[in-house]
């Protein structure tokens, strides 16, 4: 096996050899975790995931941060840049070596300890693998592998991706094909991984490499299109679910090609679960150019549920990894700027921020599909964007980590974590993403306010920055008593604890709302959710 690695200051490649004697194999200790129904994912990257100023290692990443996402209730990671990519600061995605982990973080063994000790916490552990293209380093990559420019690629211009200048793959050779699908099961196989999240989908199904106009008209994704990276879709998820029946695979995918997740015995490309993207877009666009009274919330749940009858196959986040790099910031970063609880007048700014953040993350959670996802930090509101050590830098580590003394000070990062482990606990009692899709029944665009049933449990946001309301009218199927589990303004949340504790059971009245036979007449303080549980049914 070869590894391609960087020195401390990412300069230099060079090549590792790693084929350690029988007697020295891993010793694999724990089995794969069971697939839960509803999946609440972890997106990490090892070599940020640090405090210190430096490239973490699989070990460090192993003892400090494992642990941390057990704490917090997710039940699978999914790593990015694990696989062999020359330059640190593409984050992974320009693989040299599709074969290898990274030999930046440590050995195989390494990883594997990493792998199996998820295991033992009873963590998935996902991949994310870049079969869309290919580094075109024709040192270290694939590219003029046997000295021609065609042998894993395609000819011309169509061998380059119209924008990235990487290599494209030649989807239709048995060569390209035995290849990418024998190294999918070697990481099942080798390194015990659960899952992969295919990324940039769009980049190999399209000619146009998936920079073209969408606008779900049928006919958009039938021209341009490269039917052998469709066959080479199906061949994965045929072969990958018949060798390992509890693999999970997911479609990173902007164009939303139809049948993505349909079984491919009925003509779909096989995928257990797709990204919905648009998500994180939509709220980087309220938070950054949009004022607070002109959110639509009809566009926040359209944008959610926007999947129509493949929402349950659909994983959710509010933002992801791409959020904070390449120029972009955290949404916390993005709320917060440069303000601290020690700044004069933060007092607003800093409620604000925390209000939004953890609506925001509430009403993704639980109005979406049976997946959601979170990256690294971003549970305690990270202040920071991620900067890999580049030449534009001078190599600097100083945004290539995670603060995570932030959770010791206490304070706006503590109450964002603790907030955030209760969603995710709210999952784990009350199986809230498994659940059949939301009943979405009151969305006001005046007033600013969305609520919606999922089982028994009805959640209700009022997004309003200034309006409150005393005793504001929510209609309910099922008369009873119902009572609060989850407020997103309780003072240990950072909240201003607005709702006294009397007020969290609630009679329904006998009145038409909504269309339903009940209502709730409920308090709903500005920029506040909260998640009500029928606790007693009332026969009338």
């Amino acid at each position: 096996m070869q590894l391609l690695s960087k020195d401390a200051e990412g300069k230099q490649a060079f090549a590792i050899h790693w084929e350690p004697p029988p007697e020295c194999a891993y010793k694999w200790r724990n089995t794969h975790p069971k697939v839960p129904k509803s999946l609440r994912i972890y997106e990490c990257h090892v070599g940020i995931s640090g405090s210190e100023p430096k490239i973490s290692s699989f070990n460090e990443f192993t003892e400090k941060v494992l642990p941390h996402v057990k704490e917090s209730g997710y039940n699978a990671i999914q790593l990015i840049g694990v696989v062999e990519h020359k330059d640190y600061f593409t984050i992974g995605y320009k693989v040299t070596n599709l074969f290898a982990v990274s030999s930046r973080y440590g050995t195989p063994d390494d990883f594997k300890r990493l792998v199996d000790e998820a295991h033992g916490l009873g963590l998935l552990v996902f991949l994310d693998i870049v079969h869309s293209y290919s580094a075109a380093d024709q040192m270290v990559g694939l590219s003029m592998f046997d000295g021609s420019n065609d042998c894993y690629f395609h000819s011309g211009k169509r061998g380059f991706h119209k924008y990235w200048g990487t290599r494209m793959f030649k989807y239709g050779d048995i060569d390209v094909l035995q290849f990418l699908l024998s190294n999918l099961n070697w990481w099942v196989e080798e390194y015990q991984i659960d899952g992969f999240q295919f990324h940039s989908l769009s980049s190999m199904m399209y000619t146009h490499n998936g920079f073209a106009s969408f606008t779900g008209e049928l006919d958009e994704y039938c021209n341009s299109v490269d039917k052998d990276a469709l066959l080479y879709l199906i061949l994965a998820n045929e072969i990958l679910h018949a060798l390992h029946p509890n693999i999970v695979t997911i479609a990173e995918d902007s164009t939303y090609y139809p049948g993505l997740c349909e079984p491919t015995s009925q003509g779909g490309l096989g995928f257990d679960y797709f990204v919905n993207l648009s998500v994180s877009d939509m709220w980087q666009s309220f938070l950054e150019n949009t004022p607070d009274r002109e959110w639509s919330m009809t566009k926040i749940v359209s944008t959610l549920v926007s999947s129509g009858k493949y929402s349950d196959k659909m994983l959710v986040y509010a933002e992801n990894h791409n959020q904070s790099i390449s120029g972009g910031k955290s949404f916390a970063e993005i709320l917060f700027g440069e303000i601290t609880e020690h700044s004069p007048g933060s007092s607003d700014s800093l409620l604000r921020g925390c209000s939004l953040h953890k609506m925001i993350r509430l009403i993704t959670f639980t109005i979406g599909g049976r997946a959601y996802l979170n990256f690294m930090g971003n549970e305690f509101g990270h202040p920071k964007r991620v900067e890999f050590p580049m030449p534009s830098n001078n190599f600097s580590f100083s945004l290539a980590n995670r603060r995570w003394d932030l959770l010791a000070n206490g304070g706006v990062y503590e109450n964002l974590y603790s907030f955030d482990k209760e969603l995710m606990k709210l999952d784990e009692n009350e199986r809230v993403l498994s659940r059949g899709l939301p009943n979405i029944h009151h969305v006001n665009d005046t007033k600013m306010v969305i609520s919606y049933t999922r089982g028994p449990l009805l959640f209700i946001f009022n997004f309003h920055p200034s309006d409150s309301y005393e005793k504001y009218n929510v209609g309910v199927e099922e008369a009873g008593e119902y009572k609060v589990i989850l407020n997103t303004d309780e003072s240990k949340y950072g909240g201003q604890g607005l709702i006294k504790e009397q007020q969290y059971c609630q009679r329904t009245v006998s009145k038409l709302v909504d269309g339903l036979r009940n209502c709730l007449e409920v308090p709903l303080p500005s920029r506040t959710a909260q998640v009500y549980k029928l606790s007693r049914i009332l026969r009338i």
